[in-house]
Formats: structure tokens, C-alpha cells, sequence
């Protein structure tokens, strides 16, 4: 047992988040995530949905400072749209970070990245597009 870890990090998520380097992303994703065929080590959060699991490992995650340290997919064909979800996600990630912009790419585009991260969390998120990438920056000196 550990003093202040969120009880969501269990052994397997914990030791990834702390083996990541900087510049490394994982990904976040709903249940309807085509995660099996993406690539990247699969962690199953099923029983929990993104943004809370997304306050969990920001807890201990430390994120990089430039572009695209916050990633959202974007609602096909509709870029500029928040869903509720996603202004959930925008507002963990805010809350660790308040200086860091969200960014947004494309389906596509979203894939192909979490398809290089070092993993996928799959949450127990119903609202689709519930999907949201970050990447690991380093500890102050």
C-alpha cells in the first residue's frame, strides 16, 4: 500500500506511467475505442469513465510543455464541437495543468498517434469520443 495514489493506479498503470520518458504519450480512450487492433499495450479501466481516470494519472504524471501534450479527438467532420464528455476531459486536464492548451486532431489523425503510444487506457467511458492523448514531460530540477 501507498500514501496518497489514487487507488484507480493499480501495480500494472502505475509502473508504466513511472517507465515512460519524456515526449512518450498514452492514451485514454472510451469503450467503443477499436484499441485491440491499434497496437500499444491495452490497460482495462472498465469499471471507471475517462475523466476520472484521467485526474488519476495526471495525479502523478507530469506533462510536457509543448504542442499537443493534450490531445482530444475530434467529432468527424464537426472539429470546432465540444461534446460534454470532451469539456470534461478540457477540465481534469485544466485543473493539473491550467496553463496548458487542449488541442484536437482529427479521427485519423488521433489514431495513428495512440497507435504509437506506449499504451491504451480503456475506460468504462459510454460517451463516445471520450478519447484523449497526453504526453509525459520532465520533473523540475
Amino acid at each position: 500500500m501507498l500514501k496518497n495514489i489514487d487507488p484507480l493506479l493499480g501495480p500494472e498503470l502505475l509502473a508504466l506511467l513511472r517507465a515512460m520518458g519524456h515526449g512518450e504519450d498514452i492514451a485514454i480512450v472510451d469503450r467503443n475505442y477499436p484499441a485491440l487492433t491499434a497496437g500499444p499495450k491495452i490497460i482495462r479501466e472498465d469499471g471507471v469513465d475517462g475523466p476520472r481516470i484521467l485526474d488519476a494519472v495526471l495525479s502523478v504524471l507530469p506533462l510536457d510543455k509543448g504542442a499537443q501534450t493534450a490531445t482530444r479527438m475530434e467529432v468527424r467532420d464537426k472539429p470546432d464541437e465540444i461534446l460534454p464528455v470532451m469539456a470534461d476531459l478540457i477540465k481534469v486536464t485544466n485543473s493539473h495543468a491550467p496553463h496548458l492548451e487542449v488541442d484536437s486532431l482529427q479521427p485519423a489523425e488521433f489514431k495513428t498517434r495512440a497507435s504509437k503510444a506506449v499504451a491504451i487506457i480503456v475506460t468504462g467511458e459510454t460517451r463516445v469520443y471520450g478519447n484523449i492523448l497526453v504526453r509525459k514531460g520532465t520533473l523540475p530540477v
